[in-house]
């Protein structure tokens, strides 16, 4: 039986293409990364980086001074991030580090010393815990790497409403390539780590079946 994050790796070479990432899921990833404003210099861990479609946008987002951390256990999917870094014409190299590991068993130090020592300033993840069994405790242990004060973002899917459901088929197609659940609703995650539910900010895209959510994180659940 193939477990959903062995299909997750199995998909690494087609990825780009089958998971509708240049006409649906795109949006998620611009709206999330703008809700989660990271700032010139700023380290943020991208949870579940798989191919690296977040890396552009955060790379933008913090400047060459700042650092983006990719964590992922799938070997495949970080070979094609791996490729994607090379071919950047920005100085990726520099910029953008790939941590191979399992996010529910990896130890915070591991990525507080990834990101020069000190607690990252934020972590990101988008359409990545739904796919993880334990996503509680992938959450928690990402949490954990960040500093006090620093911020979260969850980017992730739901069944399209309205007019919009025409995008369940590919929805369901997606979730079958990177064997996501599509009714995990990770974000909610996030709002119950939240340092005040009031500074929560949530956009929805194409129909509300992509949903991101950003927010400051609890101290309690910082390092």
């Amino acid at each position: 039986m193939t477990t959903p994050m062995r299909r997750y790796g199995v998909g690494a070479r087609w990825y780009d293409v089958l998971s509708g990432e240049r006409w649906v899921y795109r949006a998620g990833r611009e709206a999330g990364i703008r809700l989660l404003d990271p700032r010139p210099g700023d380290t943020v861990i991208d949870l579940g980086c798989g191919t690296g479609l977040n890396f552009a946008g955060l790379v933008a987002a913090v400047g060459p001074t700042g650092r983006v951390i990719g964590v992922d256990r799938s070997s495949d999917m970080l070979a094609v991030a791996r490729r994607r870094i090379g071919a950047a014409a920005a100085g990726w190299h520099d910029i953008v580090t790939l941590v191979e590991a399992d996010a529910a068993t990896l130890d915070p130090a591991t990525l507080r010393a990834a990101a020069g020592g000190r607690g990252a300033d934020a972590v990101f993840s988008t359409y990545a815990l739904s796919v993880i069994p334990a996503r509680d405790e992938a959450w928690r242990r990402a949490c954990a790497a960040v500093r006090p004060g620093g911020r979260a973002g969850i980017v992730d899917m739901q069944r399209p409403r309205g007019r919009w459901r025409v995008l369940e088929p590919l929805a369901l197609l997606a979730c079958a390539t990177g064997g996501a659940d599509i009714d995990a609703h990770p974000w909610r995650l996030l709002e119950r780590d939240a340092a005040d539910s009031r500074g929560i900010a949530r956009a929805e895209r194409k129909g509300g079946h992509l949903v991101a959510v950003a927010a400051e994180l609890s101290p309690a659940v910082t390092r």
